[in-house]
């Protein structure tokens, strides 16, 4: 039954382990031979081949493996993992780029492909500049809490009423910020007239722009900081995120029926496409809700799938 829809089909996605392909004989050779334009995207934990191939692999385990737990956190606090599934998510996005790729590129040769990603490999990549720093110039990056590893001064400021990110990357930000705080005298000076003095004084410089945000709120200084065109934002728990205007009105929180939850929100995709946009129009299935109608779209009747839930197949 899984070949006969193989003979239909686009796409296969797998997570199994490399093996396991193989010894269900659904690997991509016997796949392309029912169809031939089949596209197989198979996600493991650690890659098709290697030495860690046939290892189980979870999120958490790439975090480590790939490097991220040991920039994330505070100096000395030893490795942290990130608050979500992080390479679990990516190691699904760029198998989904992977897919796009792929139908795109068999509308010209009239083949499928089998490709594969890893968590592993996902995670490296989400290093983006750490990496870069070793690769490029031999710089092990170490865990630097809220700041910024290079850009100075970005990070958590405290406020009145709590605290706030800001981001003051190169000079003419620098130059707006400093007037906005009331600090023009900083453009220039000695110890703070570009980056690399800023770098070098990092603790110092966030002590002074920490004693003047404590002064005021942290609306009022978004609301300020924003008009000016310094990059800063509020920093808010789930439940306030939520309630953001801007992210109200993105929309992105979408009306949905769901089976435990009856009437409730589900987050939505993050991108919009305008002539052809995405919206909810039924609930998350449950685990085989469409077993029965895509069995019969192969041809098979009432009396066969009771066999085969008699048989515990389906």
């Amino acid at each position: 039954m899984f070949l006969r829809l193989v003979e239909t089909a686009d796409v296969v996605v797998e997570n199994f382990r490399p093996d396991v392909k193989e010894r269900l004989g659904i690997d991509y050779e016997s796949l392309k031979a029912v169809n031939p334009r089949i596209i197989l995207a198979s996600i493991s934990g650690f890659g098709q081949d290697g030495p860690y191939a046939k290892r189980p692999g979870f999120d958490q385990i790439a975090q480590g493996l790939g490097g991220l737990m040991s920039i994330t956190g505070e100096p000395g606090r030893g490795p942290m993992r990130v608050g979500i599934p992080i390479a679990d998510l990516t190691a699904g996005l760029f198998c989904a780029m992977g897919v796009l790729t792929a139908l795109i590129e068999r509308d010209k040769s009239g083949e499928g492909q089998w490709l594969h990603t890893s968590l592993l490999q996902a995670q490296i990549f989400m290093l983006d500049f750490q990496a870069a720093r070793w690769l490029c110039k031999g710089e092990v990056a170490g865990q630097a809490g809220n700041n910024h590893p290079t850009s100075v001064p970005t990070g958590v400021f405290r406020t009145s009423d709590g605290a706030i990110n800001l981001a003051v990357a190169g000079e003419t930000i620098w130059g707006r910020f400093c007037d906005a705080i009331g600090k023009s005298d900083w453009v220039g000076s000695e110890e703070y007239r570009d980056n690399a003095s800023r770098l070098a004084r990092r603790d110092q410089l966030n002590a002074d722009i920490e004693a003047i945000t404590r002064t005021r709120t942290s609306r009022e200084w978004v609301t300020m900081l924003a008009d000016r065109g310094v990059p800063c934002g509020e920093i808010y728990a789930i439940d306030q995120m939520f309630s953001d205007p801007q992210v109200e009105h993105l929309g992105i929180a979408q009306e949905a029926d769901t089976v435990p939850f009856g009437r409730t929100r589900l987050v939505g995709q993050p991108v919009r496409l305008t002539r052809t946009p995405s919206r909810m129009v039924q609930s998350p299935p449950e685990r085989g809700q469409h077993t029965d109608e895509i069995l019969k779209n192969l041809g098979l009747g009432d009396d066969e799938l009771a066999a085969l839930r008699e048989r515990q197949i389906v």
